[in-house]
């Protein structure tokens, strides 16, 4: 093993040194939202602070060409972002296979570089589970706890937003930016909604309806998902590089492998991480901060077991890996006969919650998205009437892929030039889309273990992923069937043709498997997101989540990263 230090380290984007640092208050492992944000906040405070980060650094003068990959013919998202397969290895053994490498990005940023940038605050019942209706658990912080660590999440993310969801608790500040404006189909579905009591509502967005904090305004690429070629929708590389000019030091390509514990002192001792080249280094540091994800989190845990937790660091109860949730979607894809102006951006303005706070679950909670990217794009339309693309499906996951696009029969001539403008023309832009976000239920069957049967490019078991949403799930998914079906009939418009779409593998928002807790026979980290069994090992982001509600997790990842960011320093380090 090569345990030779860098003290000083290389304050830029990528340390192609790879070497660890001596005399670290911190290391934190990730670079996403929590631990980009952690890793601001405490250098900005004058700790030392290293960042290990198992992908890699991306320019962001490549996000042009990113989104052009995305665009061609046949592009898939997952190759955005340099997915490694023999690295990112990974099993599924659930009722519904779960795509973990189509969710995740591993890479300085973390899956903000492909999110779609929806920023709510849970709302105050999603805190209270088993208080208010008897089911899952309550969250040992309150919305009140969260309040002024969410504000200072919309501003140090930059949200475009204002406080017009009834459902969403009060603000004490306003968003730092006004809200983007209706989008045209928008109106269309307002209008529906409005026949039939049902309130919507604009959509927080951590994108820049402006210039602020250095980035310019949306300037409408329309490719949000999976990437934002001008910087204008937040992604954590921003905070990244924040951390690195108040003297944090980053080594991305550092895959960590296992965490080191010293059983006499109850604490981790070390970070043992790999490099490309296959050096095998120890970094050494008084406080770690785990912050990969649900998945990593817990797999990193499990990986490392030893005499004094054979069972996994930190595992006591039993609870690391399990719990695992995710945000089942459902809805419609349909055509109209008129125009719908999708794609002209790529992101969603409007929204209702008015099913949110159920009088008894089931059916729990959902959320509404009036979509503004369904359909096909232009090329695939075009290759459609070419009859060159047969297999147009997962409209919810892809938006530009749709079954309703009526595709070249074989028996037909095939066509260019003028007929093919005139047929792509006749084809596009009267799509529409509505879907709704699901509430899944805690289930400590749902679960992150170790595959012992197949291993990764560093030779260590891949994490098998359990998922399989409950009926309460179901029950909720058809719920909002009914409601969104109710809604393309009350369009005042001629429908030309819909069909029902379900995503029962997620959206991509993995939580709960190091879960939030006050018995340590029951969860793995206290309130204050530090391990009950270890004493200088913390957990950040939405694995330590006790429930997920029907809403985006990123904002509350942030929240309580910041949170966490100031309990190490007041009260830690």
């Amino acid at each position: 093993m090569n345990s030779s230090l860098n003290p000083g380290g290389v304050n830029k984007l990528t340390d192609t040194t790879r070497t660890p640092s001596s005399k670290t208050d911190v290391c934190i492992i990730g670079a996403g939202p929590a631990g980009a944000l952690v890793a601001h906040s405490l250098s900005q405070r004058g700790h030392s602070v290293i960042l290990l980060e198992a992908g890699k650094s991306f320019e962001s003068t490549d996000r042009p060409e990113r989104m052009e990959r995305f665009l061609r013919p046949g592009g898939e998202r997952r190759s955005v972002w340099d997915v490694d397969e023999e690295r990112d290895a990974f099993s599924s053994s659930g009722r519904e296979r779960y795509t973990l490498n189509t969710k995740r990005v591993k890479g300085v940023g973390g899956s903000t570089l492909h999110w779609g940038g929806r920023v709510e605050r849970f709302p105050e019942k999603d805190f209270e589970m088993e208080t208010r209706y008897g089911v899952a658990s309550d969250w040992p912080l309150s919305y009140d706890d969260l309040e002024p660590y969410y504000a200072l999440a919309e501003r140090e993310l930059g949200v475009a937003g204002t406080d017009d969801n009834p459902v969403t608790p009060r603000h004490e500040e306003p968003y730092p930016m006004e809200p983007f404006p209706p989008s045209y189909s928008d109106e269309l579905f307002v209008e529906a909604c409005e026949k039939l009591g049902i309130e919507t509502h604009s959509v927080p967005n951590a994108r820049n309806s402006r210039g602020y904090d250095g980035r310019s305004s949306c300037v409408g690429y329309g490719t949000c998902s999976p990437v934002c070629p001008s910087g204008a929708k937040y992604s954590a590389d921003v905070h990244v590089e924040k951390a690195q000019d108040e003297g944090a030091r980053l080594i991305d390509q550092a895959a960590v492998r296992r965490l080191e514990y010293d059983s006499s002192a109850n604490r981790v001792t070390a970070a043992l991480y790999q490099t490309p080249e296959g050096d095998l280094y120890r970094q050494e540091a008084r406080q770690f901060v785990l912050a990969a994800g649900a998945v990593e989190n817990a797999r990193l845990l499990l990986l490392s077991r030893s005499d004094a937790f054979p069972n996994g660091l930190a595992n006591s109860s039993g609870a690391v890996g399990r719990y695992f949730m995710e945000h089942p979607y459902v809805g419609v894809i349909g055509r109209l006969a008129q125009s719908t102006g999708q794609h002209r951006i790529g992101f969603g303005t409007t929204e209702s919650y008015q099913f949110y706070e159920p009088e008894g679950p089931p059916p729990g909670s959902f959320k509404l998205e009036f979509e503004n990217e369904a359909g096909p794009k232009v090329i695939d339309i075009a290759l459609q009437q070419r009859g060159t693309l047969a297999d147009l499906s997962n409209v919810l996951a892809d938006p530009s892929r749709s079954t309703l696009a009526e595709p070249l029969k074989n028996d037909q001539p095939v066509i260019w030039g003028d007929e093919l403008l005139d047929s792509v023309r006749d084809h596009y832009g009267n799509y529409f889309g509505i879907s709704a976000e699901i509430e899944p239920l805690p289930d400590p069957n749902n679960r992150v273990t170790l595959n012992d049967d197949q291993t990764d490019a560093f030779g260590d078991p891949v994490p098998d992923v359990s998922w399989s949403p409950g009926s309460y799930s179901k029950r909720t998914a058809e719920r909002a069937f009914d409601v969104i079906e109710e809604i393309v009939d009350a369009l005042d418009a001629t429908v030309e043709a819909v069909e029902r779409v379900s995503f029962w593998d997620g959206a991509g928002h993995s939580s709960g498997t190091t879960r939030m807790g006050t018995d340590p026979s029951e969860s793995v980290v206290n309130p204050n997101l530090r391990t009950h069994d270890v004493e200088n090992l913390y957990v950040s982001g939405a694995s330590t989540f006790v429930t997920i509600g029907a809403t985006q997790p990123t904002l509350t990842i942030a929240a309580t990263a910041l949170r966490l960011a100031e309990h190490l320093d007041s009260e830690v380090l």
